[in-house]
């Protein structure tokens, strides 16, 4: 062969694949393209279609994933791209969509009863005010007429608070109810840190004020326990209250469940399900085939006979129509949920400080709205990103705008804060507040650096010049000296903030500070909130004071707008059609991806110390770390 028809024969072959791929990427093209129209026609001809409620039908709840104040604004890209792939975790569930789809269902005439299948919730300990909520949902959905099943393999305790509403508790023959109470329990790094060679510098005002602990102890300190004890023995026994008046038991059976389960368990032979069935946590024990058979029976099959006539949660939501905002004044909710951090944060991620300031500038610019309730469901965090919250609140006030504070089932450090200055307060007798205390903790790593021989060195022009080298370098101990005098002045504005919101003593509230987390009940005889009551008490309350009867309430938040849900359903539609396969996606996930997710959170975690002059007023063991 000549060396031009090597030439030749390789052009040739080059132009071959260069073809092949022209070919392939317009395939891709055009295969994106039928996507779109396809989405296109779905979406816009004849707009958005109806979700028909079928007659008699049962309301499935069955939320899969955490129950939340506010769940995060979905980014539609990211949501066509994890609907294709198939590799999103379970969505955070807003506890206001589960209430009203319950009190929908109450009026529903389609609507026959309520299936509860609850194997995919998760509540922390933290968020027990958000169970009772549903729970005394469920009870005057009862009182309508309309019977509540529970059917599922097993129960934890934080389901079982919602299963006990039903008429008929159903699990498998396989299952178990597990009742633990609750437990505060930390990691401490003490020794770790003290392994690794990082100096731990810590400023704190409070002798409750544990958020700092496990930094600096190896285990949980004494006055640490004593406030722990105190609030979680209020959550256990107002669980075990609910649970025995829902399913007609004697007081005291729920705890002596717990703390005698290894004999009542032997009693029944190891057979936890047998335990749970002979001491009346549940009334009948069936395999999957036979609650199905049981659930077709009792509402009738669904049109392809596979199932029962029912609407799962998020079709029956979507089924809702929605309420335009009318004429009559309006009363604005704002919700401050998750960690306080400085800056912008999207609703259900953080609660960034300009974010809320910006929802309550706007209140207050609204003529029509004419109060507002602010909801707090947070454990705090930036002092400095609370402080700007709470002036919005004042300037609300000044403008003569009432403002009640609703908190959730957290409202502690930051997020009592916030609410301090409220004209009235509301709290869930299970939710957890105070905390009023302020921390700083920065760590340097110049032991750690010297292990390996790496120092810092170097010159200044003034006494304060070396903290520019703190990290690798140690912390000054005249900026030792600035940080812990600035932590005593934030302690000291904190203590004047609650004092002059709330018309108590400063010496009251020192008193009653020191960082110590004090559960709902027992902070309304503190007088750290005023009435205990639910989210609609709030609301209710918001509108006398604003002297008005008749109101409309507008939740001030950001949504995704249509143009971006469209395009989100286009992309994901146009993924699938590309190939994309979720199930096949399903299959590739693995433990290296969960351990991602980790680190991420971790990383998540100490990205929330943001504020602007290292000073927190934050509990993290109230959050569940």
């Amino acid at each position: 062969m000549t060396v031009w028809g090597f030439i030749k024969g390789f052009g040739k072959l080059l132009i071959g694949l260069l073809l092949l791929l022209q070919g392939i990427v317009g395939l891709f093209l055009l295969i994106v393209i039928l996507g779109l129209v396809a989405a296109a026609m779905s979406d816009f001809s004849g707009g958005k279609s109806e979700v028909k409620v079928p007659e008699g039908a049962a309301l499935v709840l069955n939320p899969r994933g955490v129950i939340v104040e506010q769940a995060a604004t979905p980014d539609p890209f990211e949501e066509a791209l994890e609907e294709a792939f198939g590799g999103s975790d379970p969505d955070p569930i807003e506890v206001h969509d589960l209430v009203r789809a319950i009190r929908a269902a109450k009026d529903d005439e389609r609507i026959k009863a309520i299936v509860l299948d609850l194997g995919g919730m998760f509540v922390p300990s933290s968020s027990a005010s958000k169970l009772h909520y549903l729970a005394d949902e469920l009870d005057k959905f009862k009182e309508g007429g309309k019977q509540v099943v529970a059917v599922g393999d097993s129960y934890t305790q934080s389901q079982y608070l919602l299963a006990s509403r039903a008429d008929k508790i159903i699990m498998n023959d396989l299952g178990s109810v597990m009742m633990t109470g609750y437990g505060r329990y930390g990691t401490y790094y003490k020794s770790f840190l003290e392994k690794l060679k990082v100096t731990t510098n810590v400023f704190r005002v409070g002798t409750f004020k544990s958020a700092i602990e496990p930094f600096i102890r190896d285990d949980m300190s004494e006055p640490a326990k004593e406030a722990n004890r105190a609030f979680l023995s209020v959550l256990w026994n107002q669980y075990a209250s609910s649970v025995e008046g829902a399913r007609t038991l004697n007081q005291g059976e729920v705890k002596r469940y717990a703390n005698e389960y290894a004999d009542i368990l032997r009693a029944a032979g190891g057979d936890m399900a047998k335990a749970a069935l002979d001491y009346g946590f549940v009334d009948t024990l069936m395999s999957r085939p036979d609650q199905l058979e049981f659930l077709q029976e009792t509402f009738g099959k669904d049109k392809k006979g596979k199932s029962f006539k029912r609407i799962g949660l998020n079709k029956y939501l979507e089924a809702l129509e929605d309420v335009e905002d009318g004429d009559a004044p309006n009363i604005a909710v704002i919700t401050a949920a998750g960690t306080i951090v400085d800056g912008s944060q999207p609703p259900g991620v953080a609660a960034g400080g300009d974010t809320i300031a910006k929802y309550l500038k706007k209140a207050l610019d609204d003529e029509n709205v004419k109060a507002v309730v602010l909801r707090v469901d947070s454990g705090g965090g930036s002092a400095f990103a609370s402080e700007v919250m709470r002036d919005g609140v004042l300037a609300l006030k000044e403008a003569g705008k009432p403002v009640v504070v609703s908190m959730g089932s957290l409202a502690a450090s930051g997020g009592y804060w916030i609410s301090a200055a409220a004209d009235e307060i509301w709290a869930a007798p299970t939710t957890i507040t105070g905390s009023i205390g302020i921390f700083g903790f920065i760590p340097t790593f110049e032991n750690s650096a010297a292990e390996v021989g790496v120092y810092v060195d170097g010159v200044g022009t003034s006494t304060l010049s070396p903290i520019t080298a703190a990290g690798l370098g140690p912390i000054p101990e005249v900026w030792q000296d600035i940080f812990q005098q600035s932590i005593e002045h934030g302690y000291a504005e904190f203590l004047s903030v609650v004092a002059e919101g709330r018309g108590l003593d400063t010496a009251y509230v020192d008193e009653i500070g020191q960082g110590r987390v004090w559960i709902g009940s027992k902070a309304l005889d503190l007088k750290l909130v005023d009435n205990l009551g639910s989210y609609d008490d709030a609301i209710a309350a918001a509108a006398r004071l604003a002297k008005i009867e008749t109101y409309d309430t507008v939740d001030m938040v950001e949504e995704v707008n249509p143009l971006e849900k469209f395009f989100s359903s286009m992309s994901s539609r146009a993924l699938k059609m590309a190939g994309f396969d979720k199930a096949e996606a399903r299959r590739h996930q693995s433990a290296l991806r969960k351990l991602i997710a980790g680190v991420e959170r971790e990383a998540a975690f100490f990205n929330e110390f943001n504020d602007p002059n290292g000073t927190y007023a934050r509990c993290i063991a109230c959050d569940g770390r």
